[in-house]
């Protein structure tokens, strides 16, 4: 479960980026969508961080190979 609930953040991550670029083109200099897109792209990445932490902290992620 931690291991999807990871991937998901990085693809939420991932789609964040995709959609501030977006932004940055076709908005004009008024918009804000662009910095509520990199603040969600943030957000994403600190919660991710925090999970891979977590998880190696609490066993639940290993360092070690499998074999």
């Amino acid at each position: 479960m931690l291991k999807a609930t990871i991937v998901f953040m990085l693809l939420a991550t991932v789609a964040s980026l995709f959609s501030g670029l977006f932004f940055l083109v076709k908005d004009d200099a008024s918009s804000t969508r662009l910095l509520k897109a990199l603040t969600v792209r943030v957000i994403c990445a600190a919660v991710t961080l925090a999970l891979i932490a977590f998880g190696y902290f609490s066993g639940q992620l290993v360092w070690h190979p499998p074999w």
